[in-house]
């Protein structure tokens, strides 16, 4: 296998990479507004290390002061106006293509560093992001994220929340292939979340066991399998230390599943299967596609 790293990077200019003469007044107004525009804006440079390739890059991040909310979904998907951290959560290595979510990024063992330099560096060929990140950018980001987890056998609480992840991006599409390609990452999560609450340690991600418990519960309500659902919401509801704010959430959804249990009781209920993937297929696809945009990434 050619082991040669192929580049692709285009010429990076900084807004700041006129020279000036210091006793030139315009000039120093020109750089004193350039230098109040950049900290009004919503997204900063923060210097990164890569772990597998030592590289030194800047992400792009956004400032906590810059999130504005709309609401909240049922999965805890938080819409925002203005600026979309989701966007932002993924960080990339455009040396050598690792990628992990900004909390796992320094996380690496020796060992999955090696599977990362042997199976993602050895066919990567790189691109250039723009400075202004949107959803089709963000869902790449993800799948190469979900690409490096799959390489280096990460935790399920990893996959499931990259999984999730993708998952709320395509719900931002709002089209009909989207909402298919949404079913299936939240199956993906979901299957993956039930492993880790048996095998890992609490919190993950900032969940309590009882936030997962809940979440679980509420991805088998989407992905159509409303009796687990009841189940999970149920032990949810029944344990005293939960908090009354997530009871009152899963009592909820509960009646959610009930209302639209009797909507539906004259009609055949509708199979999820066709949209569900099973786990080999959907890293093969993953890993192996030639015609999809990570192809594009690497060198065949």
């Amino acid at each position: 296998m050619d082991k040669k790293i192929i580049f692709n990077h285009d010429d990076l200019i900084s807004d700041f990479g006129i020279n000036a003469n210091i006793g030139d007044e315009n000039n120093k107004i020109i750089k004193e507004n350039e230098l109040e525009n950049k900290l009004k804006s919503p997204l900063y440079n923060t210097k990164v290390t890569c772990p597998v390739c030592e590289n030194v890059f800047n992400a792009l991040t956004v400032k906590s002061s810059a999130y504005r909310m709309i609401n909240k979904d049922s999965d805890f998907f938080i819409r925002y106006s203005l600026i979309n951290p989701y966007f932002y959560d993924v960080w990339v290595c455009n040396s050598c293509g690792y990628a992990a979510m900004r909390s796992d990024f320094n996380t690496l063992r020796t060992i999955e560093i090696e599977q990362v330099s042997k199976l993602i560096t050895s066919k990567w060929r790189g691109r250039t992001y723009p400075k202004i990140y949107d959803i089709h950018i963000a869902i790449e980001r993800y799948k190469l994220s979900l690409l490096n987890y799959i390489v280096i056998n990460a935790k399920s609480s990893k996959m499931a929340i990259n999984c999730l992840k993708l998952a709320w991006m395509y719900r931002l599409l709002e089209t009909e292939n989207a909402k298919k390609l949404e079913l299936k990452y939240l199956d993906q999560a979901l299957e993956r979340l039930k492993d880790a609450y048996y095998v890992e340690a609490f919190p993950l991600y900032g969940l309590d066991k009882y936030n997962i418990m809940y979440l679980i519960g509420e991805l088998n309500r989407r992905t159509g399998h409303a009796n687990d659902s009841l189940i999970w919401f149920s032990s949810v509801i029944t344990t005293p230390e939960v908090k009354e704010s997530l009871k009152r959430l899963a009592r909820d959804m509960k009646d959610l599943i009930k209302k639209d249990e009797f909507k539906n009781k004259n009609s055949s209920s509708v199979s999820t299967e066709n949209l569900k993937c099973s786990e080999n297929n959907f890293d093969e696809e993953i890993s192996t596609k030639k015609s999809s945009f990570l192809s594009k990434l690497f060198k065949r």
